[in-house]
């Protein structure tokens, strides 16, 4: 037997099972790397990694509608550590916002009685990380203080909103998903509601809308043939009846991959707006047969969407290249793009749909985007991890699929050549960024390997079947069985299987298959057998099938314990085993009792025919058993006395014969072949009550007892040591002392008493009592009630079931599917994570305390430690509490084995190991900062050594293919390198122009087009406009005026003065237009910014600007970001990244005392050579690395805080002496000499 430690004290959870419909929505996948889940009005908290759930938050009286975990887009430190958040909403329209590893409520919030209809965070986390959106219905927006549960402001609007989209690029927009539509609010703040009533545009439903029906008016020339597949989709004026009605939009979100697109989800397919046209751009439609979808999750690091399916199958689809396959196939790019395309890349097995099981949400990691979880209608949780394999041989391209590559890149950095890598730790590091023509080279570089993807199901949590149940806790723990008792608990289901779960870890321990109908009782016969009962529904004879099976648990053997009897009798009522697991009662309905010996499995007595008919019973808890094994004692004894007097010539056959009995005497003890004297007592219908003995196969009646006036039908009774108890069915308790002969009757008014139960433990007088409203438990010695609870008064639930579980918890079965263990007060309270006893470790340093969890991030950032890569913390010099070390140590020890071989590596550069430690974290802003950190350190350190006379602020132009760098993603916007960012913005207007359907977009392509300086393309637009559209004469104008202006000098002045008249009279876009057609975009981006249109401002300097000029434009937004009204600072330092000005950059991370932060990126820096150590950096890297030396202090890692002092130079010096001055008086003689053995610290 492997041995274990026994945990006695069990902690108080609750099993799960089947959800509400109203659960539906209710999940979320945070940023901390956890599942937060509604189950009727509770909330589970899974570790996808491990499938376990490790805490049930239970403080909502409704039903939770919606679960949403905080944003970690802010900068961790000792005064905002890491925490876990979750904000919950329920049925009746509160809010609560939890501190999930204490299971406390941190603020409660209610404004009106309705379901909440969508609910989430704000993402830029600059101003306040504590803000909280919410709808309430029927069509309000209100924005709470998520930490103090205040209103900041409440808005209404025209139509009942349904849900609402951040804009995951601009934290002022906001899209709210109406009844009739879309409303785009564009002036969105925190600190007041939205002014105007925002852009309302009506969706007519795909299949109404007249592009469908009849061919546009006017065919323009250069849209060719594709106009007849456009959706003319968003239109402003509110379309007729008919297309209303039809409107399915299931769900809007913006696309996190690229800015201005967003997506709508209708059953049958899926839209890609571009929001500057209003203009479908791609389309993702289910085939005639194919299965309709129910939700979509776009991805950030890819144009990759994840989408379920109502028949629970995830489909994987990632955006097509741009770029051609092959040089023959490259043509003219205007006519190689017609829309975004979705290739279906992978697919996950569907699960099997009935009426009850039904797939209802999928949530994917925000962090990784490689891992998606399922959430089916019962209960169960589905984990799928998206895996890429490596295929040698290339696929073939009639499929129509473009290879997908995986990227050179490892963290950000290109690997070298014996790193150790993580294949897939997230979605960027399994493929390759979507290529685009003119930039990317068609054909993968060397390193590049073609992947395919896969689904993997890494991971299944179930919950409980449908109720009713019945339960029955294993015998107590005693002194005897402490060495391998498990606190098991047999839980009976209605379709006749036996679910047996171990509380110490809350997980199912054995699922057994043991009856055909519904289980009705569950008595344990030892520790790892129990007997149960089920009876199938009557037939017209009033008769059942009864079937009574004995279970072993250890090989999970199950036989019929009455053998051939069970068809065709009265119901079994109830069965009653004796304290000493000896005798088994089994009562009918309308049949005399049977008496059976358990452990030989034989009939003793079948009751006659007049037998009262008994209405409860119970077995008395005293026994003659002590007495038999005196007597059995004594008489070995003499036996053995007997041999030894006897004579020494006595013939050995006769000594044989005496250990031959000896041996039959004790093999007969083993098998307890004594059969100890048990009573049981039984009251019948009258309510008298019998006492009858049973000792071997006789069976004698003793003494009547009269009925007690007082009681009217005896519903149940319970005995222990002196005391017996009877409850009735009209709510009265009768309390009988046996030693003192007296008896007390209390009615408590509750009803029927359905159950009652003594606690286990010798001396514990606790009795709970069920009824058919609740529950209470009370304190026979002083014959009064511990607690109650009650339907509507303080559950919402029924009860269907109870018992105790341990001497001070008691385990309660209930209407809503859930099994829960409470304490013996009975209140429903969630329970501190750190008390858990989980049977695999969960990585997730947010449960740390908010130093420790520092502490861990520091020890993995800066390995190794006195030049030894270590996973041990017990080998730094760390001075903190050792319970804290331990925990700190579990973490450590939770870590994947293929991830501590990559933090070990020595090859992992500092910039990869930022990356991967904020991966680790899901720290949001870390992991922002340190990838774009990465990319532009890299490229301005190669741009110094190929010795490119760059200027300071523009990274080596992408056409010298000598940088093998890549480009940032187009996630990043206007981070992007220029030339990217251009060819993008190219390809984006010419996908505008082929699928533009109205004189409106036509107009706005040749706009965007004069802007990019795509001038001819323009003109061919402006000359496509009709002869009867009122603008005919003015585009046709402007057309000349496009055409005419490179050939003459003096027309330059002109045209300079119309535009500053026209911006002056508030045509600024107009203005804009002319400037940038003279070659004065520097002009147009300052009028610009000083008109407030700053995001245009830096997209014009992207697309139109030499590096030099585009910078001051930028560095000018970034002032404006810092600036105290608008307060994007985090934002401002990536744009100042984007630009090299990496002293600037490490100047203000400083002064927003990010200390770790700062000190890491200049060290990164001088590891580049993109930064040196000079006169005029000397003070910074000071100043950065002395603070973060204090930090380091203040965490305990000595050792760490001294190599950053010592590199400090003057500033650290006062730092190392404190340090060395603190060392000498901490140690002891002993360490002293340890410490002179270790030598010094570098």
């Amino acid at each position: 037997m492997i041995p274990f430690t026994v945990n006695i004290k069990l902690a108080a959870r609750t099993l799960t099972g089947p959800l509400n419909s109203h659960n539906k929505p209710a999940v979320d996948w945070g940023w901390q790397g956890l599942i937060a889940q509604g189950c009727h009005s509770s909330i589970l908290i899974i570790d996808p990694k491990t499938a376990q759930t490790i805490q049930v938050l239970e403080r909502h009286k409704a039903n939770v509608v919606k679960v949403k975990w905080s944003r970690e887009n802010y900068h961790h430190s000792l005064s905002s550590p890491y925490s876990l958040r979750l904000a919950s909403a329920d049925a009746a329209g509160k809010i609560i916002v939890w501190d999930v590893v204490s299971g406390m409520a941190h603020c409660e919030i209610q404004e009106h009685a309705k379901p909440i209809q969508d609910l989430d965070w704000l993402w830029n986390q600059d101003a306040s990380r504590d803000l909280l959106l919410a709808v309430h219905p029927p069509n309000y927006i209100v924005l709470w203080n998520g930490d103090t549960g205040t209103k900041l402001w409440k808005k209404s609007y025209a139509e009942n909103i349904l849900s609402f989209s951040f804009d995951p690029f601009d934290p002022s927009n906001l899209a709210l998903l109406t009844s009739e539509g879309i409303v785009f609010i564009t002036d969105f703040s925190p600190s007041k509601a939205p002014g105007s009533a925002g852009k309302k545009v009506y969706i007519a439903s795909p299949h109404s809308s007249p592009a469908h029906s009849k061919p546009a008016a006017v065919q323009p020339t250069g849209a060719k043939k594709a106009l007849n597949k456009v959706k003319v989709l968003i239109t402003n004026e509110k379309p007729t009846a008919e297309a209303v009605t039809l409107n399915d939009c299931l769900q809007l979100s913006y696309l996190p991959s690229k800015r201005n697109h967003m997506l709508l989800l209708y059953p049958r397919e899926i839209l890609i707006l571009d929001l500057e046209l209003s203009q479908t751009v791609g389309v993702v439609a289910i085939e005639r047969s194919g299965v309709p979808f129910i939700q979509v999750i776009p991805c950030a690091q890819r144009d990759v969407l994840y989408c379920l399916h109502e028949n629970g199958c995830i489909t994987l689809r990632v955006c097509r290249s741009t770029t051609p396959l092959s040089e023959e196939t490259a043509v003219d790019p205007e006519q190689s793009v017609q829309e975004l395309v979705y290739d279906l890349r992978s697919q996950c097995d569907a699960i099997r749909v009935t009426k009850t099981v039904r797939p209802y949400r999928a949530v994917v990691c925000p962090v990784n985007e490689n891992r998606a979880a399922l959430v089916v209608s019962d209960g169960r949780i589905m984990l799928w991890e998206l895996k890429a394999h490596n295929i040698k041989a290339p696929t073939n391209l009639s499929s129509g699929l473009s290879p997908l590559y995986s990227p050179i890149n490892f963290c950000g950095t290109p690997l070298s050549r014996n790193q150790k890598r993580i294949p897939d730790l997230s979605l960027n590091t399994m493929i390759g960024h979507t290529l685009i023509s003119g930039v990317d080279p068609p054909w993968p570089t060397a390193g590049q390997q073609e992947v395919q993807l896969k689904f993997l199901l890494t991971g299944l949590l179930s919950g409980l079947p449908l109720p009713p149940f019945s339960l029955r806790m294993c015998p107590p723990l005693t002194t005897k069985n402490i060495n391998h008792y498990q606190p098991l608990l047999a839980v009976g289901t209605s379709n006749g299987s036996v679910l047996v779960y171990n509380l110490t870890s809350g997980l199912l321990h054995k699922e057994l298959s043991v009856h055909s109908c519904e289980v009705r009782g569950i008595e344990w016969v030892s520790l790892t057998s129990f007997l149960s009962f089920a009876t199938s529904s009557p037939n017209n004879m009033g008769l059942v099938r009864n079937e009574l099976q004995h279970v072993d648990l250890r090989t999970g053997r199950c036989f019929a314990f009455r053998g051939e009897r069970g068809n065709d009798e009265p119901a079994i009522e109830m069965i009653k085993v004796s304290h000493l697991k000896q005798y088994l009662v089994v009562v009918f309905r309308d049949k005399p009792l049977e008496l059976w010996d358990v452990r030989t499995g034989t009939l003793l007595r079948e009751m006659a025919k007049n037998f009262p008919t008994v209405t409860a019973l119970e077995w008395s808890p005293s026994h003659n058993l002590k007495s038999l094994k005196k007597k059995q004692m004594a008489a070995r004894e003499a036996m053995a006395r007997q041999t030894t007097l006897s004579d020494a010539e006595q013939s050995s056959i006769e000594s044989s014969v005496i250990s031959l009995l000896q041996e039959a005497e004790s093999k007969a003890e083993m098998s307890q072949g004594i059969s100890a004297r048990e009573h049981f007592v039984f009251t019948d219908t009258d309510g008298q009550v019998y006492h009858i003995t049973v000792e071997g196969n006789s069976v004698k009646d003793g003494a009547r007892i009269p009925p007690d006036g007082s009681m009217g039908s005896i519903a149940c009774i319970a005995w222990k040591g002196d005391t017996l108890v009877l409850g009735d069915v009209d709510g009265n308790l009768n309390f009988w002392d046996l030693k003192a002969r007296l008896s007390r009757g209390i009615p408590t008014h509750r009803g029927w008493v359905k159950k009652i139960r003594f606690a286990p433990g010798k001396g514990n007088q606790k009795l709970l009592v069920m009824y058919t409203d609740g529950a209470e438990v009370w304190d026979t010695k002083e014959v009064q009630m511990v607690s109650s609870i009650r339907v509507g008064r303080n559950m919402s639930y029924r009860i269907l079931d109870i018992d105790w579980c341990t001497s001070d918890k008691v385990v309660l079965a209930s209407d809503d599917g859930c099994v829960r263990v409470l304490e013996m007060a009975m209140k429903s309270a969630s329970y501190r994570m750190d008390e858990q006893d989980l049977t695999d470790p969960v990585w997730c340093p947010y449960l740390l305390l908010p130093r420790a969890a520092l502490t861990l991030k520091a020890f993995l950032l800066l390995q190794p430690w006195s030049g030894s890569y270590t996973m041990d913390i017990a080998q730094v010099d760390y001075h903190e509490k050792d319970e804290i070390k331990g925990l700190v140590q579990e973490q450590l020890n939770s870590l994947s084995n293929d991830i501590k071989s990559v933090l070990e590596d020595p090859e992992l550069s500092l910039l990869q190991r930022c990356l991967l430690v904020s991966r680790l974290f899901g720290d949001e802003s870390d992991l922002q900062f340190w990838t774009v950190a990465a990319h532009y350190i890299q490229s301005f350190s190669q741009a110094r050594q190929l010795s490119v006379p760059a200027s300071e602020t523009q990274p080596p132009a992408e056409g010298s293919q000598s940088v093998p760098q890549g480009h940032l993603d187009i996630c990043h916007d206007i981070l992007c390198e220029s030339s990217f960012f251009q060819r993008f913005q190219l390809e984006r207007v010419h996908l505008q122009e082929v699928k533009r359907s109205s004189y409106e977009h036509t107009k706005k392509c040749a706009d965007q087009l004069l802007l990019l300086g795509q001038t001819d393309r323009a003109v061919q637009l402006l000359l496509e406009t009709n002869a009867d559209n009122p603008s005919y004469y003015c585009d046709s104008l402007k057309a000349c005026l496009v055409t005419t202006i490179p050939s003459s000098g003096p027309s330059q002045s002109t045209i300079k003065l119309v535009a500053t008249n026209m911006i002056a009279s508030g045509k600024l876009a107009e203005g804009v237009q002319l400037l940038c057609l003279i070659d004065k975009a520097v002009d147009a981006c300052r009028y610009l910014q000083t008109y407030g249109e700053w995001n245009r401002a830096a997209w014009l300097a992207k697309v139109r600007l030499n590096p030099a000029e585009a910078s001051d434009v930028l560095k000018r937004w970034a002032e404006h970001l810092c600036s105290s009204q608008v307060n994007q600072k985090s934002k401002a330092v990536l744009v100042l990244l984007s630009l090299g000005c990496f002293h600037k950059v490490g100047e203000m991370l400083h002064s927003m005392r990010y200390f770790d932060r700062a000190a890491l990126f200049i060290e990164a820096c001088l590891k580049y050579g993109v930064m040196e150590a000079d006169d005029g950096t000397n003070k910074l890297i000071g100043a950065a690395f002395a603070d973060y030396a204090r930090l380091l202090q203040s965490m305990g890692l000595r050792e760490g805080a001294a190599l950053w002092a010592s590199r400090a130079g003057g500033a650290g010096e006062v730092l190392l002496e404190e340090l060395f001055q603190r060392e000498a008086t901490d140690l002891t003689p002993k360490e002293e000499e340890a410490e002179a053995g270790l030598g010094t610290i570098e």
